[in-house]
This record gives C-alpha cells, sequence and structure tokens, in this order.
C-alpha cells in the first residue's frame, strides 16, 4: 500500500509540474511542449531530485505511463491524416526519409571519428543522429492545428519512412561492436517483415475500414467505437515492436486507419480527455533522462554543442533537399520538423553505454543533444508555421510525379 501511495505522489508531481511547464511556456508565445520537456529537467535527478533514475527506467509505473501517452498521441494524429493525403506526397517524403538518414548518418560517424573513436564504434554513436521524433513534432503540429497542411503530411511520412531506415542501420552497428560479422540475409527478412507490416496494415486495414465501419455502430455504448479503435491501436502498437518497429509506428496506422470510419470526428472528440491526461507524462519523463552533472565542463558543454549543432544542420539539410520541390518554404519547414530526435537517440544512447561502447559523459551528451533538439524545434517550427499562414500550401496536392 505504501508503494502505491509513493506511485501516486509521483505521478501528481509529475502531471503538475507539465502543467505548471506547459503554461509557462505557452505565456512565453512558446509551444507547450518545450514547457513540458523543461519541467522535466527541473523535477529530474539532475536537479531538484522529485523523480529518481529508478522511477524513470524501463518498465516502472512511470515509464509505462510516458509510453502510453506517446502511442495515444501518434494515434491521435493518425485519426486526422488520411492515407490518400499521404500517398499524394509519398515520393516527397520517401526522398525526405532517406536523404534525412544518410546525411545526419555521415556526418555523425565522421565527428565521432574524429574525437578519437574506431569507425565501428562511430558509426554506432551515428545512428543516433538518424531517427525523428515523431511524437515531438506531431504535438507541436496538433498544438497549431497544422496537421492538414501539406509539410505535416511529408513529415509524417518521412517519419515511418525514417523509423524503418533507423531500425536497419541500428541492426548494423549492433553486428559490428566487437568485430562481428553482418548477417545481410537477417537484416533483408527484417526489411521485408517492416515494410510489409506498414503496407499490410496501412493499405489493407484503411480500405477494409473504408468499405465497411458499420460494424462499429452495432455496440450500444455511448464508447463503445472509441474502445474499440483504442483496442485497436494497443494491438498494433504491440504488433509493431514484434517487426522490430517502434509502437508509435502501429498507434499512428491505427489512427489513420480510424480515419476512414464514419465517426472520426466524434473519435477525435473523444480521445482529447486521454491526450490531455497522459501525453504530459511522456514529455516530462524525457526531460528528466537528462544527466546535467555530466556536462559540469567547459568541454562538455563545448562537445555537446557541436553534437547539437551537427544534429540540428544534418536533419535540416537531410529534410530541406529532400523535399525542395515544394519550395524553399516548405522544404525549410520540413527539414525542422524532422530535427527532433527525442526518445529516438536516448534509446540508442541507452544500448550503446550498457555495450560499453561509449562512456557516461558520450551517453549524458547524445542524451543532452536529443533533448535539446526536442527544445529547439518546438519555438521554431511554430514560428515558421505562422509566418508561413495564408501563404504555403495548406491543402495537400498530388505530387506524387
Amino acid at each position: 500500500m505504501h508503494h502505491a501511495s509513493e506511485i501516486l505522489f509521483t505521478l501528481f508531481v509529475v502531471f503538475v509540474a507539465a502543467q505548471i511547464g506547459g503554461e509557462i511556456a505557452q505565456r512565453l508565445k512558446l509551444p507547450g511542449v518545450v514547457g513540458e520537456i523543461a519541467a522535466g529537467c527541473a523535477i529530474g535527478p539532475s536537479l531538484l531530485g522529485w523523480i529518481t533514475p529508478e522511477q524513470i527506467a524501463t518498465g516502472t509505473p512511470l515509464d509505462v505511463l510516458a509510453e502510453l501517452g506517446v502511442i495515444l498521441l501518434l494515434f491521435a494524429v493518425g485519426l486526422e491524416t488520411r492515407l490518400e493525403d499521404l500517398k499524394k506526397v509519398g515520393k516527397v517524403a520517401f526522398t525526405v526519409g532517406v536523404v534525412g538518414v544518410l546525411v545526419p548518418f555521415g556526418m555523425g560517424s565522421v565527428w565521432a571519428h574524429g574525437n578519437g573513436l574506431d569507425w565501428d564504434r562511430s558509426l554506432f554513436v551515428a545512428a543516433a543522429f538518424v531517427a525523428t521524433s515523431a511524437g515531438i513534432t506531431a504535438r507541436v503540429l496538433q498544438e497549431l492545428n497544422a496537421l492538414q497542411r501539406i509539410e505535416s503530411k511529408v513529415i509524417l511520412g518521412a517519419a515511418v519512412i525514417d523509423d524503418v531506415l533507423a531500425m536497419l542501420l541500428l541492426g548494423v552497428v549492433v553486428s559490428l561492436q566487437g568485430g562481428g560479422n553482418i548477417d545481410a540475409a537477417h537484416l533483408l527478412a527484417v526489411l521485408a517483415g517492416a515494410v510489409g507490416f506498414i503496407a499490410v496494415i496501412g493499405w489493407g486495414g484503411t480500405r477494409v475500414m473504408r468499405w465497411n465501419s458499420s460494424w462499429l455502430d452495432k455496440p450500444l455504448g455511448p464508447h463503445s467505437p472509441l474502445m474499440i479503435v483504442l483496442a485497436l491501436c494497443l494491438g498494433l502498437a504491440w504488433l509493431s515492436t514484434r517487426f522490430g518497429l517502434a509502437a508509435i509506428i502501429g498507434a499512428f496506422l491505427a489512427g489513420m486507419i480510424a480515419s476512414e470510419t464514419r465517426q472520426q470526428h466524434t473519435l477525435e472528440k473523444q480521445t482529447q480527455p486521454l491526450l490531455a491526461l497522459l501525453t504530459p507524462f511522456f514529455f516530462v519523463v524525457t526531460g528528466s533522462k537528462v544527466d546535467l552533472h555530466e556536462l559540469a565542463s567547459a568541454e562538455a558543454l563545448w562537445m555537446l554543442a557541436v553534437v547539437t549543432a551537427i544534429a540540428i544542420v544534418s536533419k535540416l539539410v537531410g529534410g530541406w533537399l529532400g523535399s525542395l520541390s515544394l519550395g524553399t518554404r516548405s522544404a525549410t519547414i520540413i527539414g525542422f520538423g524532422m530535427v527532433p530526435r527525442g526518445e529516438v537517440g536516448i534509446v540508442v544512447a541507452t544500448l550503446g553505454l550498457a555495450a560499453g561502447v561509449f562512456d557516461n559523459r558520450v551517453y549524458a551528451i547524445i542524451v543532452a543533444m536529443s533533448l535539446l533538439t526536442a527544445m529547439v524545434t518546438p519555438p521554431v517550427l511554430a514560428w515558421l508555421l505562422k509566418r508561413s499562414a495564408g501563404t504555403g500550401p495548406v491543402e495537400v496536392p498530388d505530387v506524387r510525379g
């Protein structure tokens, strides 16, 4: 009972901190997500210590709530995303996803090798530069009611491709540690499984739902359709992890399937209270995972500044080059939308530390870089979107070429 009481108090502290941080950020004309991440840094182990490393470890109640929060966030984003719209920007999204992986991976590996790591370990460090955190950008786009813009569709489509490529790169660099050989057949099988999962669920699921969604109306409860699609969300989130993908990919696909139903707008309204309750946990926990003590030296801060600059510039350049066909203004928005690393970089850093690929300081720098990109992007992206309001392409034209 005492343990349950402690958990409830921790949830109370995290939730209140998120609300205070979000309110301060909005009063400063910044997206609320910036304040929530900053609140996590403040109450985390590095500063106030109101939440401890043990409380945010993998599998703890707080970690599970954070994971559930980002799953629901991507489900809600999927609810506002139609497959037909993604198909229209498919060519651009694919280019952004590929170029947006190659440029950061190349720049990250060169930086790591230049700092004394051998090439095998440098490639592992570079993997932390690769994958975009869709949760951060999706929250900003949702706050600004910008999910129907063409840039948003490209970012979301590219994030799916980004996740598949990041998974493959991680498999390669893990195989290289300790002089291991790359199992090309295994990697190809993993790639085929991931692509097949996305294609079958995304394309097949939306077609089935578009053909007949009346079965959602048969249960009599007022929230029965919501319960059914939430079950679909959790099921696909789990299934995507079985194919080596992030859980948020399955959640996004579930939302996209549900967007084809006649109850789409009702489902959007019914998910809002759940999002308000759960998504703050993800962003506060993300902020709390940085260890500021490892950065308490001029050398570490300089290295962090360089790494963060490389992370921002490489993704910005990759996204910009990949979407230049839409015009420089839209390409800049897409480039910045692909910048946040968030939880993806943290996962790679954690794997590297556990495997002895690098020390605690490099780990802290990679984690801090992931969080800084997550904090820098929202205000810049919000400014770019507001500046282009009424001038950029809001509707989704067909750019399949």
